[in-house]
Protein backbone atom coordinates (compact mmCIF):
# COMPACT_ATOMS: atom_id res chain seq x y z
CA UNK A 1 0.00 0.00 0.00
CA UNK A 2 1.18 3.60 -1.30
CA UNK A 3 2.15 5.77 2.04
CA UNK A 4 -0.38 8.57 2.16
CA UNK A 5 1.18 11.95 1.00
CA UNK A 6 -0.43 15.50 1.14
CA UNK A 7 0.06 18.39 -0.55
CA UNK A 8 1.27 21.35 2.20
CA UNK A 9 -0.21 24.76 1.66
CA UNK A 10 0.24 28.33 3.98
CA UNK A 11 -1.61 31.23 3.36
CA UNK A 12 1.80 32.96 3.73
CA UNK A 13 3.88 31.21 0.77
CA UNK A 14 2.58 31.89 -2.71
CA UNK A 15 1.20 28.91 -4.49
CA UNK A 16 1.69 29.32 -7.90
CA UNK A 17 -1.61 27.74 -10.33
CA UNK A 18 1.31 27.90 -13.43
CA UNK A 19 3.99 26.18 -11.07
CA UNK A 20 6.00 23.17 -12.25
CA UNK A 21 6.65 22.25 -8.05
CA UNK A 22 4.83 22.04 -4.96
CA UNK A 23 5.99 23.92 -2.12
CA UNK A 24 5.55 21.19 0.17
CA UNK A 25 4.67 17.31 0.58
CA UNK A 26 3.85 15.65 3.46
CA UNK A 27 4.38 11.54 3.65
CA UNK A 28 3.41 10.51 6.89
CA UNK A 29 5.40 12.49 9.59
CA UNK A 30 7.55 13.74 6.85
CA UNK A 31 7.74 17.12 5.23
CA UNK A 32 9.72 17.08 1.80
CA UNK A 33 10.06 21.25 0.97
CA UNK A 34 11.02 22.51 -2.19
CA UNK A 35 13.78 25.36 -2.20
CA UNK A 36 12.07 28.31 -1.32
CA UNK A 37 13.90 32.20 -1.75
CA UNK A 38 12.51 35.59 -0.71
CA UNK A 39 11.09 36.52 -4.12
CA UNK A 40 8.91 38.27 -4.44
CA UNK A 41 10.18 40.60 -1.60
CA UNK A 42 13.46 40.55 -2.92
CA UNK A 43 12.31 41.77 -6.24
CA UNK A 44 12.09 45.42 -5.52
CA UNK A 45 15.39 47.53 -6.69
CA UNK A 46 14.21 50.59 -4.47
CA UNK A 47 14.64 48.31 -1.05
CA UNK A 48 17.02 45.62 -1.68
CA UNK A 49 17.19 42.70 0.95
CA UNK A 50 20.30 41.71 1.90
CA UNK A 51 21.26 38.01 2.52
CA UNK A 52 20.62 38.07 6.05
CA UNK A 53 17.31 39.40 5.20
CA UNK A 54 16.43 37.09 2.62
CA UNK A 55 17.21 34.43 4.36
CA UNK A 56 15.11 35.45 7.07
CA UNK A 57 12.41 35.73 4.76
CA UNK A 58 12.76 32.01 3.79
CA UNK A 59 13.18 30.65 7.00
CA UNK A 60 9.66 32.37 7.71
CA UNK A 61 8.38 30.90 4.53
CA UNK A 62 9.85 27.24 5.80
CA UNK A 63 8.77 27.80 9.20
CA UNK A 64 5.12 28.79 7.85
CA UNK A 65 4.55 25.40 5.25
CA UNK A 66 5.74 23.31 8.81
CA UNK A 67 3.64 25.26 10.80
CA UNK A 68 0.88 24.06 8.00
CA UNK A 69 1.66 20.63 8.29
CA UNK A 70 1.14 20.91 12.14
CA UNK A 71 5.15 21.24 13.36
CA UNK A 72 7.13 23.88 14.54
CA UNK A 73 10.11 24.94 13.86
CA UNK A 74 11.59 22.81 16.23
CA UNK A 75 10.26 19.98 13.87
CA UNK A 76 12.89 20.84 10.91
CA UNK A 77 15.47 18.34 10.56
CA UNK A 78 17.83 19.43 7.96
CA UNK A 79 18.45 22.38 5.55
CA UNK A 80 19.88 23.00 2.30
CA UNK A 81 21.67 26.28 1.80
CA UNK A 82 22.43 27.47 -1.55
CA UNK A 83 24.02 30.86 -2.21
CA UNK A 84 25.55 32.74 -5.02
CA UNK A 85 28.38 33.47 -3.18
CA UNK A 86 30.71 31.83 -0.32
CA UNK A 87 31.48 34.80 1.65
CA UNK A 88 27.58 35.29 1.96
CA UNK A 89 28.15 32.25 4.43
CA UNK A 90 28.58 34.53 7.55
CA UNK A 91 25.08 36.74 7.72
CA UNK A 92 23.19 33.11 6.50
CA UNK A 93 24.77 31.49 9.67
CA UNK A 94 24.14 34.17 11.68
CA UNK A 95 20.30 34.49 10.77
CA UNK A 96 20.24 30.65 10.97
CA UNK A 97 21.79 31.69 14.62
CA UNK A 98 18.81 34.08 15.00
CA UNK A 99 16.43 32.07 13.96
CA UNK A 100 16.88 28.97 15.56
CA UNK A 101 17.96 30.65 19.04
CA UNK A 102 14.76 29.69 21.31
CA UNK A 103 15.76 25.86 20.74
CA UNK A 104 19.06 25.92 21.37
CA UNK A 105 19.81 23.29 18.94
CA UNK A 106 19.76 23.50 15.34
CA UNK A 107 18.98 20.81 12.40
CA UNK A 108 21.77 19.12 10.27
CA UNK A 109 22.57 21.52 7.45
CA UNK A 110 24.71 21.39 4.37
CA UNK A 111 25.86 25.20 2.85
CA UNK A 112 27.03 25.39 -0.72
CA UNK A 113 27.57 28.33 -3.38
CA UNK A 114 26.11 28.28 -6.80
CA UNK A 115 26.43 30.17 -9.88
CA UNK A 116 23.35 31.24 -9.70
CA UNK A 117 19.11 31.66 -8.51
CA UNK A 118 15.77 32.04 -10.83
CA UNK A 119 16.52 35.85 -10.19
CA UNK A 120 19.39 38.09 -10.42
CA UNK A 121 18.26 39.54 -7.17
CA UNK A 122 18.78 36.49 -5.69
CA UNK A 123 21.63 35.22 -3.12
CA UNK A 124 19.93 32.52 -1.03
CA UNK A 125 17.79 29.70 -1.66
CA UNK A 126 16.66 27.27 1.30
CA UNK A 127 15.08 23.73 0.65
CA UNK A 128 14.14 21.91 4.30
CA UNK A 129 12.72 18.22 5.57
CA UNK A 130 11.30 18.08 8.72
CA UNK A 131 9.13 15.32 10.65
CA UNK A 132 6.38 16.12 12.49
CA UNK A 133 7.45 13.38 15.33
CA UNK A 134 10.51 14.95 15.85
CA UNK A 135 11.54 18.22 18.18
CA UNK A 136 15.39 19.67 17.87
CA UNK A 137 15.16 20.73 21.31
CA UNK A 138 15.20 16.51 22.52
CA UNK A 139 17.98 15.87 20.24
CA UNK A 140 21.03 15.16 22.92
CA UNK A 141 24.77 14.12 21.93
CA UNK A 142 25.76 10.54 20.82
CA UNK A 143 27.06 8.64 23.82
Amino acid sequence: MAARAERIVAPTVADLPQATWTNGIRIGDELILSGMTAHPKSADPANPLSTYEQTLVVLGKIRALVEAAGGSIASITKLTVYVTDIADKDPVGRARRDFFAELGAYPASTLVAVAGLVFPELTVEIDATARLDFDLRHIRAAQ
